[in-house]
């Protein structure tokens, strides 16, 4: 209109005089919801991309040492062992497929992994040590149920799974953190705005310019009141989500300390050329202790080379350290992970102060969703409960958005996780994401039945742990975290699934 007509016809914006027709006031509708869902869609983007930078850079950093090792066995094993090396090959090689194999999240078990790493290693070895004798299948089952008891390749097996398994289950739940994380920030953000929402945003940002007021700019607790009821149910994450943050910290110390990466995955190859010297070392006597348990295997009449392959020389294996670049890592991000604490309760006020108001400003001439003038009403507390009085949307606190409720579980699983990593607890990694790109953060298991070891060795003996922090609930603040039925988790799962059409 060119000039100011009734505003009888408006249906969101306050009935007095106005500049907008029906349609203007639809169109500015569609507009504030779009620009409102982009405005929470790219604060999200922007969280998603910190936490996948850490999780790359770390991944990074892994997957390089865990290669270096490798190429430095590949490098220095011919020369040293000769035969012993170059006809099991396929062994060592297998070893470094399934230890990515595990980091990645596969259902290995890492702990029966390196036991048969070992058992392979040495049924090859003892064979190629013993050419004059024909050592069936049958006498190697035999061998191996004695080598606990004449520990062939010393204290190194013992030390490695202990040592490596911690490692590991800390370093595959650190990456996965992360990506969980990002995960659930994208499928939030993704939360499309109600129809009680969609009008009170638009009555915040548009009907000003309804009002001839289009220099005016929402009075910032107006704004905050709009804004928290809008995202309401967003804000019920930040428990859960401060608790993955601080978990994320904590198992970050224990990778740059008590179970260094750098340190043990970086030095696997050294481990396991100490093993075999050990093993030639004293092929006597445990040749003369496994004959004595499973008698004298029977000459080989075929012939064979006299005697193994003695060392060609003296290769000295080493181990680069990347102690410093690591140290960089777990600092830049137990930065960013503390900085990300609060993003579910501070987003309202970053929207408010950056995207929608003008600042500050002057409390008594901005617009109040009816005239410029002050804001009266006091600030709603965050949190979906805390909406039921909200004088600027109408939430129903009784229905809770099932996709932010699931993605709350995905959190307390993850946290889950992180503490059982904390305290050296191995457990299942299943793939929960909705679809079959997602993170693989898991939805099986409750708050601490992931706790449960799958390793059985009694050996792996949970370390002195930094405490996460204590949740309600949650057991997850190292050794003494309460574990719930695996089942319930299940059930809780499938309950939510089926109320959600009754929420909805």
């Amino acid at each position: 209109p060119l000039s100011l007509v009734s505003g009888e016809h408006l249906r969101i914006c306050p009935q007095g005089y106005t500049c907008c027709t029906s349609e203007m006031e639809e169109n500015f509708a569609n507009k504030s919801r779009s620009e409102f869902e982009a405005m929470t869609k790219d604060a999200g983007r922007s969280v998603q991309a910190i936490l996948t930078a850490q999780y790359r850079g770390f991944d990074g950093y892994f997957q390089d040492l865990l290669n270096k090792s490798e190429k430095a066995l590949y490098e220095a094993f011919p020369a040293i062992y000769g035969e012993l090396y170059t006809q099991n090959m396929k062994v060592f090689k297998d070893l470094y497929s399934e230890l990515r194999r595990y980091y990645r999240g596969s259902n290995i078990n890492l702990e029966e992994a390196l036991n048969e790493f070992w058992t392979r290693l040495l049924e090859r070895l003892f064979k190629l040590m013993n050419p004059q004798y024909h050592i069936t299948d049958e006498y190697l089952d035999c061998m191996v149920k004695h080598a606990e008891q004449h520990k062939p390749f010393g204290e190194v097996p013992r030390d490695l799974k202990v040592k490596a398994t911690r490692a590991f289950i800390a370093a595959r739940s650190y990456a996965q953190g992360f990506l969980v994380g990002s995960d659930v920030v994208r499928k939030v953000s993704q939360v499309s705005l109600s129809h009680e929402c969609t009008r009170a945003v638009m009555k915040l940002m548009y009907c000003p310019h309804c009002r001839g007021m289009s220099s005016v700019k929402p009075c910032n607790n107006y704004c905050l009141n709009v804004v928290k009821g809008c995202l309401a149910n967003q804000a019920d994450l930040n428990t859960e989500w401060k608790y993955l943050m601080d978990s994320l910290i904590v198992v970050a110390d224990r990778i740059d300390g008590p179970y260094n990466v750098d340190t043990v995955i970086g030095t696997i190859h050294m481990r396991i050329s100490e093993a075999i010297s050990n093993l030639q070392e004293n092929k006597d006597s445990i040749t003369a202790k496994v004959f004595q348990g499973c008698g004298n295997p029977k000459i080989n009449t075929k012939g064979s080379s006299s005697e193994d392959k003695k060392r060609r020389g003296k290769v000295t294996l080493e181990a680069k350290s990347s102690a410093q670049a690591l140290e960089m890592l777990v600092l830049d991000a137990k930065g960013n992970l503390t900085n990300l604490k609060s993003y579910w309760v501070t987003l309202p006020n970053v929207l408010c102060s950056k995207k929608v108001t003008a600042g500050s400003g002057a409390d008594d001439k901005c617009w109040n969703g009816m005239t410029k003038g002050s804001y009266l009403p006091e600030v709603m507390g965050d949190g979906l409960a805390n909406q039921i009085n909200n004088p600027e949307v109408e939430v129903d606190i009784t229905k809770p958005d099932m996709t932010i409720r699931q993605q709350i579980m995905q959190l307390k699983i993850m946290t889950n996780r992180l503490g059982n990593a904390n305290i050296g607890n191995d457990v299942d990694f299943q793939d929960a994401s909705d679809d079959t790109s997602g993170s693989g953060s898991g939805d099986a298991c409750p708050d601490d039945v992931c706790g449960k070891r799958l390793a059985k060795s009694p050996s792996m003996r949970p370390p002195e742990t930094h405490a996460i922090p204590k949740q309600s609930g949650h057991g997850v603040s190292g050794t003494g975290s309460r574990s719930l039925p695996s089942t319930l988790l299940t059930f809780l799962s499938v309950a939510l699934l089926a109320t959600q059409h009754l929420w909805r």
